[in-house]
């Protein structure tokens, strides 16, 4: 997990959550990744209720081996849950809906393979969705590689590929003629252009994608903002990313909190342990007042070993919905101290509004 290695070290940092706006000295502990990766100070309040939706039961065995990347759309009273199943042939997208976000109805795979020409012939999963003139847009990873049999996990490169429906439960077809976002060798996001949540914001769409690259060192993760006009053409994508390489993120969730005109984007943190295993430790969130510039000083962890009630190794990706005046945060992770990419299941948590950002007591 993390290195024993501490040093203690004065922050000070202006925090302007909700309609409360702070000034802060504060004292703490800064625990350091073993490879000296960036951590977080700072926590956001978050109260973990566990598991809403377990992986194993899903019709025609499409989560037999995990349930994990939860995305969320609220249509009318129903929620529809697009979610990754790892199952008998492959990691799929895959839909389960509730009226309460408790109690679930699974629907099972809404896309399948393409064939062996097709950049989704491996997986086709992770959807983000948007809806423009009564058709809905999902933006989609795909890829040609995975790992081996049974578990199929996939693997470099991750692409985006496109779909529409006029309904969330489809029928969703697939627009193999579209490619939105380009790879581009030498760039934050050679190996690694995939989707992201997607804001319609001053007569265009932004989508926070997942870039990566890989060097001798490993896999560098960030997430990149790629705009366009039109859903169906390629986006243009920007010359730097949101944070830096370093910061080892990827997924993406925002909230916009109007009272605070804040920007709060939700993401999973990469961590590494002392056998120098990568795995999603936490979920971080970063805030703004412009949607088009990030500060890493501007972070807190949301959820991680300390908060969450059933898993104290990975916990993935985060999707975020306001209900009420609470924002819901569905996640995907592995029940005890297991670090796979197997055997995840959904869980939900709650933060109250206005988000609170606090510091958290030093370790004795």
């Amino acid at each position: 997990m993390l290195n024993a290695e501490k040093k203690s070290m004065v922050i000070y940092t202006g925090v302007c959550i909700g309609l409360v706006c702070l000034s802060v000295q504060i004292m703490a502990q800064q625990i350091h990744y073993s490879d000296g990766r960036p951590a977080a100070v700072l926590r956001m309040a978050c109260k973990d209720e566990g598991i809403v939706l377990r992986y194993g039961d899903g019709p025609d065995s499409c989560d037999s081996y995990g349930a994990r990347e939860a995305n969320i759309i609220r249509e009318g009273n129903t929620y529809y849950l697009f979610y990754d199943g790892a199952g008998k042939s492959a990691w799929l997208s895959c839909l389960a809906v509730s009226n309460d976000l408790h109690h679930w109805e699974k629907q099972g795979a809404i896309l399948t393979l393409g064939d062996s020409t097709k950049n989704d012939s491996k997986s086709a999963s992770s959807p983000w969705l948007i809806q423009e003139a009564g058709m809905w847009h999902m933006f989609y990873l795909g890829t040609p590689h995975t790992t081996p049999p049974h578990y199929r996990i996939p693997a470099f490169p991750y692409l985006t590929m496109k779909a529409n429906a006029h309904n969330l439960s489809g029928p969703w077809m697939k627009q193999y003629d579209v490619t939105p976002l380009p790879p581009k060798i030498n760039s934050y996001y050679s190996v690694t252009s995939s989707p992201g949540f997607i804001v319609q914001h001053n007569k265009q769409y932004l989508m926070f994608f997942s870039g990566a690259t890989q060097d001798k060192t490993g896999t560098k993760r960030t997430l990149g903002i790629a705009r366009t006009k039109d859903l169906n053409s390629s986006w243009a994508i920007d010359s730097k990313p949101v944070f830096p390489l370093t910061e080892q993120v990827e997924n993406s969730s925002i909230y916009y909190d109007k009272q605070s005109k804040t920007w709060y984007l939700f993401t999973n943190h990469i961590g590494i342990d002392e056998q120098v295993q990568e795995y999603t430790d936490a979920i971080w969130v970063y805030w703004s007042k412009d949607i088009n510039k990030w500060d890493t000083r501007n972070k807190a962890v949301v959820l991680d070993s300390s908060n969450c009630t059933w898993a104290k190794g990975a916990i993935g990706m985060p999707a975020v919905i306001q209900v009420g005046d609470r924002i819901a945060l569905l996640y995907d992770a592995a029940e005890g101290q297991s670090k796979s990419h197997m055997f995840r299941s959904i869980g939900l948590a709650w933060i109250s509004l206005p988000v609170k950002i606090y510091t958290p007591p030093k370790k004795k």
